[in-house]
């Protein structure tokens, strides 16, 4: 059976944040002369229909800068040093296991920014992120016991936490920084399912 090549972390479901990193790769190698255009368009098709994080492994074990950058390594070191995030009429959602960054800019103008930090597995002990919600507004969901620190203004809008427990001991430590004008600027745990 094919799995039994490889370990169990080729096993595991794959984010669109894993996905795009490797056709980004993809890219660089196809820049770089290193693959022909027929062999970016099947690869990063084969990147984008990927399941597990096997799948993405094999599509770059001949390139360089592929080694030591396996799918399979830890969230942190996945993770860029900041993202930014712009709803302008609409929505901006980051959901997920995805790799949470140090620091995070969440803009939301007439529109919806969601940011779900529950199933990151919070690799990080701080991360910053800066909420302007100018007729609009910003979510941030993340795990109860999580030591939020929500400061900044609210201008005929609102920041506020839903968090109702204890911060935990040794919890990583969450600073959001909020200019809401017209907007809401809200922390609250994930919401618990009934099945």
């Amino acid at each position: 059976m094919e799995w039994e090549r490889h370990d169990d972390t080729d096993r595991l479901r794959v984010s669109d944040r894993e996905r795009e990193e490797i056709v980004e790769l993809l890219g660089k190698a196809t820049a770089e002369g290193r693959l022909t255009l027929d062999e970016y368009t099947e690869r990063a098709g084969a990147a984008h229909a990927a399941q597990t994080r096997g799948e993405l492994a094999r599509l770059t074990t001949d390139l360089p800068g592929a080694a030591g950058r396996s799918p399979a390594r830890p969230a942190d070191a996945l993770a860029p040093a900041s993202e930014k995030l712009l709803a302008v009429f609409g929505s901006e959602v980051r959901k997920g296991a995805w790799p949470a960054p140090e620091h995070i800019e969440a803009r939301a103008i007439f529109g919806d920014c969601r940011i779900e930090l529950h199933e990151t597995g919070m690799p990080r002990q701080a991360i910053t992120i800066d909420a302007d919600a100018i007729f609009g507004d910003i979510t941030i969901v993340v795990p109860e016991g999580t030591d939020v620190r929500l400061t900044g203004s609210a201008i005929f809008g609102s920041k506020k936490s839903k968090l109702s427990g204890p911060v935990a001991p040794g919890a990583p430590v969450i600073e959001v920084r909020c200019r809401a004008v017209f907007g809401d600027v809200t922390v609250r745990p994930p919401r618990k399912r009934w099945w």
